[in-house]
């Protein structure tokens, strides 16, 4: 009889144990896996959310050291000549021009990473909430960033045809490439360059509030957030 109690406790304490995870350091209640995935969606929306609204102003990228755009590598072993020729003001104009492009674009961004976040699964949320501080943002990064690179190049060059960016790009390359002394001629792929460091930038944006949604509790700012990210040690 009391082997037949004991195996009930255990098959009740295994069924109200599904679909839920009540057993994490500092949990303050159970955590469903549901509510995991919710938490982890939302952490990510607010990272690009926030990360969005920094880049997506002026001087976003112009006036920030850590992600102001200069000319391509390639063509940016060019600029000291071009500045010698007279083409100086042209260069500034073309680098002030990418960066807004850039700054432009980004305000676009929010419908692509959206349907990103969409696709983790709930196993993928759990991986992430033990991870490290980054570890959404590197999945994301991860499986992401091609698809993310495809949608987002038109609109960064529609951006940088718009702002003239490209005008003034090709102004300074097709200068160059007419110069007697240039025997290898340029044409770097603009578009492509701005679309990766304009992504780059938003996942930087996007670890960033990860990390601090993760430290600091006062981050937290949602009852799913307050309850999924309390419920593991910092």
């Amino acid at each position: 009889m009391k082997r037949k109690i004991f195996t009930l406790l255990l098959a009740s304490g295994f069924l109200a144990s599904c679909g839920s995870h009540s057993g994490l350091p500092g949990s303050s209640g159970p955590v469903t896996e549901q509510e995991v995935a919710q938490g982890i969606r939302q952490a990510l929306d607010k990272g690009v959310t926030t990360g969005i609204s920094y880049l997506n102003r002026e001087n976003g990228f112009f006036g920030n050291q850590a992600y102001k755009l200069f000319l391509p590598p390639d063509a940016r072993k060019i600029e000291n000549v071009m500045r010698d020729i007279g083409l100086g003001k042209t260069v500034d104009q073309a680098i002030l021009q990418i960066n807004r492009a850039a700054e432009d674009a980004v305000g676009y961004a929010a419908p692509i990473f959206t349907d990103a976040i969409r696709e983790m699964t709930i196993q993928d949320a759990w991986n992430i909430l033990r991870g490290e501080q980054d570890a959404a943002t590197r999945y994301f990064r991860d499986k992401t960033t091609a698809k993310l690179t495809a949608a987002f190049a038109p609109i960064i060059q529609r951006s940088l045809d718009q702002l003239q960016a490209t005008r003034h790009y090709t102004d300074i390359i097709n200068a160059y490439n007419k110069l007697p002394t240039t025997f290898n001629k340029l044409n770097p792929d603009l578009p492509s360059y701005v679309t990766s460091r304009a992504v780059d930038a938003l996942f930087d944006q996007i670890a960033k509030e990860e990390a601090s949604i993760r430290a600091n509790p006062r981050e937290r700012t949602t009852e799913i957030l307050k309850k999924v990210f309390g419920s593991v040690r910092g």
